[in-house]
């Protein structure tokens, strides 16, 4: 089937969250990058111990906690793993740093391309509404996305089948025709067992995940994606 609609991941596929390391460095020198890398994959975890603890509850994990929300925590649990003091001020300034994360420099260029196609675009992302919409509208993205899709809805996170689920609530599709772009190979992969056309965006040039398949397509950057709607 003919792609119809385009969904983005946002972090990492269309945000940079390496790029909080900038401003962490000018808090912690010397530990930028450590808190950078250390945050994210606590962020993660703590997303995948939510789901995976609970997902079968019809209303959605009893644990769940907003995105914003397990970002401050594992920031938190971050600066004490490193052993660094943290006043709340630090903490505000790395969380406001975070709700305006860094676009990659080809976004606006390849959503408007998208957009030229005549194709639906949105974000599906673990993220809440609110900060998807302050990261989009600080990118200047706001005119490209036609919807914001956010698992607060379901209070489960991705990789849950529901998740992904999400999409065909939100846009008149089938699975085959959603192309499902993200730069995490986890949630490439979970979208294609879902049912997806998948690209992975693999801005790291890591190897495939050992566990199959692999995604539809794949590239280094967000510019690749075009070439998989040619």
């Amino acid at each position: 089937m003919p792609t119809k609609a385009v969904v983005f991941d946002a972090y990492g596929t269309l945000f940079d969250v390496y790029s909080i390391q900038v401003l962490a460095e000018a808090l912690y020198p010397g530990h930028g990058a450590n808190i950078a890398v250390k945050w994210r994959d606590k962020q993660i975890e703590y997303t995948r111990l939510i789901t995976q603890s609970d997902p079968h509850n019809a209303a959605g994990s009893q644990y769940f906690r907003p995105f914003w929300e397990l970002t401050r925590l594992s920031l938190e649990y971050t600066l004490d793993r490193l052993h660094l003091a943290r006043t709340s001020g630090q903490v505000e300034q790395l969380m406001q740093q975070y709700a305006h994360l860094k676009p990659f420099a080809e976004n606006l260029e390849v959503l408007q391309k998208i957009k030229s196609m005549g194709l639906t675009t949105a974000i599906l992302s673990n993220g809440s509404v609110d900060m998807l919409t302050s990261a989009v509208h600080s990118a200047g993205m706001g005119d490209l996305l036609d919807h914001l899709i956010s698992v607060d809805a379901i209070r489960l996170f991705k990789t849950s089948p529901e998740s992904y689920g999400l999409v065909q609530q939100t846009i008149a599709v089938n699975k085959a025709e959603v192309l499902f772009v993200s730069s995490n190979a986890w949630d490439a992969l979970g979208a294609t067992w879902f049912g997806f056309t998948t690209h992975w965006v693999n801005r790291q040039g890591l190897p495939f995940e050992a566990l199959s398949p692999k995604p539809t397509f794949s590239g280094p950057d967000l510019h690749s994606v075009l070439a998989s709607l040619a």
